[in-house]
């Protein structure tokens, strides 16, 4: 995919810097495929405000994305490739050999016609291709990671990233993370072949406040911008503190992991290779 610049004639247009996607589908998707999706405004069930900084938007439907790829060896033809307003890499709709339609993640060099399989075994590393990470040669790039076995690929789903297979150590695989982790995961976990798609959307530019307020982002008033009663940053004779949340929590590099549970897997934290560099 190209990127998109746009001649000056608005403040809005000036700076704006959009993915091509004009080979992308231009109609709706598949309304089996969808769900009807509801906004939360960033508040809790009790109706208070527990995310800042979200709010409006444009109305979406929720594409049932397959991350757990279960329809094992049975070959599938991509139809067509598509947008998909709830996630930053594209879709591709996929149909299998019995007619089943199926949405998964789209990677990159993925086009029209080609054809993609999902096995509990090992299949021809070509992107779209899904196995146990156990099977997937070492130095392959892979997308879509189970952590768990069957509860759906939870690692490397945004646009333009991945995982490099980097060893094996007995009943698990060491992968390295686009961030920089290492950590390990089960063999049978399964996970699909390639980068994800729409790798340009980091350079993308939103050129204007409006179309944030499209996306369903809030304006952001920064602490230091504030006076001193709203915000522990506020004001101009801040003496040396550390930068905070609103609530006193310190912020910028600090690290809020409360689940302990997996952290025994990570081999090399992304902050250590912060420090490091």
């Amino acid at each position: 995919m190209a990127l998109k610049t746009f001649n000056p004639t608005s403040a809005g247009r000036r700076h704006l810097i959009q993915v091509d996607r004009s080979s992308l589908f231009k109609g709706k998707p598949i309304k089996s495929l969808v769900e009807g999706l509801n906004k939360s405004g960033g508040r809790s069930n009790t109706g208070r405000i527990t995310s800042r900084r979200k709010g409006g938007g444009h109305k979406v439907a929720y594409r049932l994305i397959d991350f757990k790829r279960i329809k094992h060896d049975m070959p599938a033809v991509v139809e067509r490739l598509e947008y998909d307003p709830n996630r930053t890499g594209f879709i591709a709709l996929i149909k299998y050999t019995d007619g089943t339609l199926s949405y998964i993640l789209a990677p990159q060099r993925l086009a029209v016609g080609d054809s993609v399989i999902s096995s509990a075994g090992t299949v021809d590393v070509k992107p779209g291709n899904a196995m146990p990470i156990g099977s997937v040669p070492v130095g392959t790039i892979v997308h879509n990671i189970e952590t768990k076995p069957g509860s759906g690929g939870s690692l490397s789903r945004a646009a333009g990233t991945y995982a490099m297979v980097a060893g094996r150590d007995g009943a698990y695989v060491i992968i390295k993370l686009k961030s920089g982790e290492t950590r390990m995961v089960a063999s049978n976990c399964m996970a699909s072949v390639g980068a994800v798609s729409n790798q340009d959307h980091i350079n993308e530019v939103v050129g204007k406040a409006g179309r944030a307020r499209w996306k369903g982002s809030r304006p952001v008033s920064r602490g230091i911008a504030r006076n001193p009663v709203d915000h522990p940053n506020g004001g101009r004779t801040n003496g040396g503190k550390h930068w905070s949340t609103p609530w006193g929590k310190p912020t910028k590099g600090y690290k809020t992991r409360t689940n302990k549970s997996t952290t025994k897997f990570i081999v090399r934290s992304r902050h250590d290779r912060k420090k490091s560099g």
